[in-house]
């Protein structure tokens, strides 16, 4: 069943939901663009590393089931047993922080033959949009392709943190940017509002190819009927909240559709 929202499902940017949707995401773009743009290109899904220190009221799960922090008591009993093996005592014992790691796909469009970078297709999450070292990070990559030969395409279906840096973009909820490198610094930009259909965007491809077309809200309501959303993330609340007349009309199609 598809998402009964027009547009963009707000439920879907909780905190508990946004990263499955993410990773579901970003296989589905992949195949839909694969199926046009083949034998002359291929695309990858690749990811970025996110690592956090985490301070000590934080050092422990997280959430997410890809978060493990080991404890003591769980260690090897092969490194407490003294009778195992002989050992040399450091004389000074500290202790390490605990860290947690987080992965987000993106999608390289490349060249079959000479196998060069053609496309990135990145799907932002909360990582990239809220103040602080990752977002740093990502707008350093950002950057570096923004001055390179290759085309860009970001898309922003997140409410929540900071716009990514461009000029004289309005007040929307939602946003999509397609860079091509021969127009920079011009760039197309597509503004989203909560009640407005997902657009179908192009992705730039090399002379003489067209551009392939991504559906967006097809790609959502594909990946929302697989992952069976429905089921579980109206027990929640889209985050950040909404105002109170987007909220009833939030609550008006999801109680229809139950």
């Amino acid at each position: 069943m598809p998402s009964p929202f027009p547009g963009m499902n707000p439920y879907l940017e909780q905190a508990g939901v946004w990263h499955d949707f993410h990773e579901r995401c970003c296989p589905a773009v992949a195949e839909a663009i694969t199926r046009q743009v083949r034998p002359d290109y291929f695309v990858k899904i690749d990811e970025h590393i996110f690592i956090h220190e985490l301070p000590d009221q934080r050092r422990g799960l997280l959430g997410r089931g890809d978060v493990t922090v080991a404890s003591r008591d769980h260690a090897s009993p092969l490194a407490h047993d003294a009778s195992s093996t002989a050992t040399i005592d450091a004389p000074v014992e500290v202790h390490l922080p605990a860290t947690d790691w987080e992965s987000l796909s993106f999608l390289e469009i490349r060249d079959r033959n000479s196998m060069r970078l053609v496309t990135v297709i990145e799907l932002l999450s909360p990582a990239n949009k809220l103040p602080g070292p990752d977002r740093e990070q990502y707008l350093g990559k950002r950057a570096q392709l923004l001055q390179s030969a290759v085309h860009f395409v970001e898309i922003d279906l997140l409410r929540a943190g900071g716009r990514m840096p461009m000029d004289e973009l309005g007040p929307c909820d939602y946003c999509v940017l397609v860079s091509r490198f021969p127009e920079r610094p011009r760039a197309g930009v597509w503004p989203i509002q909560l009640r407005e259909p997902l657009p179908t965007i192009p992705v730039p491809l090399e002379p003489p190819h067209a551009d392939a077309r991504l559906d967006l809200q097809a790609i959502l309501h594909r990946v929302y009927d697989a992952a069976g959303y429905e089921d579980y993330i109206y027990r929640g609340q889209p985050e950040p909240s909404l105002g109170e007349s987007d909220a009833q009309w939030a609550r008006g199609l999801v109680a229809a559709d139950a």
